[in-house]
């Protein structure tokens, strides 16, 4: 008896396409890397991951074969690592440990992220029915995954923040609340949109899953302002100003 349907494994072919177009401006899709961006801005932020979708369709692979994206968001990170090495009056040896700093939180963290979610997405959330090939995430869509979340990070953590900065730094109780606040909207937002990416996937179920985390800072927002009438006082952009500076 013939087969009634017939499926692929998934391709693996987007990383090396990302890297070779990496190495032409003219091969990158600009415009649409923006559009991303701003719909991942927008109210329906999902919508974003229709994309993912279509490329399947098309190119047997979930993830991104342009490299546009990663680019924007580099030049976006050099942006505001100079914006705030002027605001600190950083030497040229804090710009670039600055920079690396947040190319390795980028680049360096987030894979970690990705690797994560992602090993927890094919070990416990795959469904396989009996008429289509298993399939499981691939490790470029679930980094795509966290290139999206980043850039709501760096809306909270590079843009906001840094406006905020002459309150953040004080060492008041408002200052805490709302640097906290910031933070934990910031991180709560990251898991949201994560969550968006993995349940765009028709072959994954229970991926409320990673909103869990969510649970965890908002209870960490709240043990900060209990514990701070007993004297212990952490901010969040306090300690951030710490680290990097």
């Amino acid at each position: 008896m013939l087969p009634t349907t017939t499926s692929t494994p998934p391709s693996s072919s987007s990383c090396p396409s990302l890297l070779s177009r990496s190495l032409s401006l003219s091969l990158m899709d600009f415009p649409s890397a923006l559009d991303q961006m701003s719909l991942l801005l927008s109210l329906n932020p999902s919508s974003v991951y229709k994309t993912s979708y279509y490329r399947k369709q098309t190119k047997n692979h979930w993830a991104r074969d342009d490299p546009a994206f990663i680019i924007l968001t580099f030049l976006l990170l050099i942006i505001s690592t100079i914006c705030y090495s002027i605001a600190f009056t950083l030497s040229l040896s804090g710009f670039i440990y600055l920079l690396l700093a947040n190319f390795v939180i980028y680049a360096g963290l987030g894979l970690g992220v990705c690797m994560g979610t992602r090993y927890l997405a094919n070990s416990y959330l795959t469904t396989h029915r009996s008429h289509s090939v298993k399939q499981t995430v691939e490790l470029m869509y679930s980094f795509d995954i966290h290139c999206n979340s980043f850039l709501i990070l760096f809306v909270y953590l590079h843009i906001l923040q840094f406006f905020l900065l002459p309150i953040l730094l004080t060492q008041t109780f408002l200052s805490l609340i709302l640097s906290n606040f910031l933070y934990t909207a910031a991180l709560s937002h990251y898991f949201y949109i994560t969550h968006l990416g993995f349940r765009a996937l028709p072959f994954l179920i229970n991926t409320q899953y990673f909103l869990y985390p969510i649970v965890a800072f908002v209870g960490l927002f709240l043990l900060g302002i209990v514990a701070y009438p007993l004297g212990l006082s952490i901010n969040c952009a306090r300690v951030m100003a710490m680290i990097l500076f």
